[in-house]
């Protein structure tokens, strides 16, 4: 007798429903090595996860693959925690990961190398970029949380070694989900609301989780960006966070930090009369070369015998009046001699002087009368000798 007949999709659902109905599906952890991973462009994470003889299918949504702490890739074991159910359309019944940790290592520690190895290659910890604190600081920013020992101890330490600096706290969480985020506002407080001349960012002592906040890249990159130099002081002396890295000073303690931001006003005095004696002896010293030199100067045969000095500018000075004397004389002879010169010339050229041998100048209505053609035979004619003027009519006029 034939059976009841079922479609595709029917079957998939019935099965989606026995594996959904499996306790031991719903809460599953299984180990093994990460292949063909790939991240589509919704956020969501798929992969295969495979042993020695069987493999099976993961996706991790994006809500869920958000909340790693580290980046999967391919060839690394890992332990996914999740559901497994299947995917109707296909008939595939795959893993749901809801967390993923590697395996044999922290999920921390991974992390942590991670993200030391990326914002590394990226130069964020290159000496090159580190600031110098300021010798003297006069306000120091400081951001911790208000409730925890690293505050109190900045506070005693700074107080001791200089009690005119000022400190500035800015309150955030130090561990938690927050933390980063209320670190980084605190950073930037500093560098664009409140100016300080050094920031030190901490927290006291605990485990790689306690401290995380000073692991995250949001922190990481507001320290690098920090125009403001800071110090770092997160943990014990054994502690070591990426803080520390990308910071301009890495503290072993808050009260280290403060010792390093704050110079000891004891240390401070013997600095300042230090320069009070380098300036006297350097003033002593030019004061003993410059009296060496009038003295050398003093002594000088110009200074011991002026009445010589006093000849030899008079000698000088006559000297140079004859040299005037005779450079305006011959001047003077120079330009006689050019104008008598000139006079001849003019002498030469002046026409009464050629009257006087017996030539004559013609005219007739004041103008000069150079040939036949320019006479009118109706009016008179003015003939100029050297000693007087007659006036005369024409009679005839007969040319060559």
């Amino acid at each position: 007798m034939a059976g009841k007949i079922y479609t595709v999709s029917q079957l998939n659902k019935y099965l989606r429903q026995q594996f959904d109905d499996d306790i031991i599906l719903q809460n599953i952890m299984l180990k093994g090595e990460i292949s063909n991973f790939k991240v589509h462009s919704s956020g969501h994470c798929y992969f295969t996860l495979k042993d020695n003889l069987a493999s099976i299918k993961c996706v991790a949504f994006r809500f869920n693959a958000m909340k790693f702490r580290f980046a999967p890739q391919n060839g690394m074991k890992v332990i996914a925690s999740g559901y497994i159910s299947v995917y109707e359309k296909d008939g595939l019944y795959q893993l749901y990961v809801q967390s993923l940790a590697p395996e044999g290592i922290g999920e921390l520690a991974l992390a942590f190398e991670q993200l030391k190895n990326k914002l590394n290659d990226e130069g964020l910890f290159d000496s090159k970029y580190k600031k110098q604190l300021p010798f003297y600081p006069k306000r120091i920013g400081v951001v911790t949380s208000r409730t925890g020992a690293v505050i109190k101890d900045i506070c005693h330490v700074a107080k001791r070694r200089n009690p005119l600096v000022k400190i500035l706290l800015y309150s955030v969480l130090v561990q938690g989900e927050n933390a980063s985020k209320e670190i980084v506002q605190g950073i930037e407080f500093f560098n664009k609301k409140c100016p300080v001349d050094v920031i030190i960012i901490g927290r006291g002592g605990g485990s790689l989780e306690d401290l995380w906040a000073f692991n995250e890249e949001n922190v990481i990159r507001a320290i690098f960006a920090s125009k403001i130099p800071i110090i770092s002081a997160v943990g014990h002396e054994t502690d070591y966070t990426l803080s520390d890295l990308a910071s301009d000073v890495r503290a072993a303690t808050p009260s280290q930090a403060a010792e390093l931001a704050v110079v000891e006003k004891d240390a401070l005095v013997n600095y300042i009369e230090s320069l009070k004696r380098d300036c006297r002896y350097k003033a002593y010293n030019l004061f003993s070369i410059k009296e060496n030199k009038f003295n050398l100067l003093w002594k000088h045969s110009i200074f011991s015998d002026k009445e010589r000095l006093l000849q030899s500018r008079q000698q000088e000075l006559d000297f140079l009046s004859e040299r005037l004397n005779k450079v305006v004389t011959d001047k003077y002879v120079n330009k006689f001699h050019q104008m008598e010169v000139i006079a001849e010339k003019l002498k030469v050229l002046n026409p009464l002087n050629v009257l006087q041998r017996g030539f004559s100048i013609v005219k007739q209505d004041d103008k000069y009368i150079k040939n036949i053609k320019d006479i009118d035979m109706d009016k008179s004619l003015n003939i100029e000798f050297s000693d007087g003027t007659i006036e005369t009519k024409i009679v005839q006029i007969k040319e060559k």
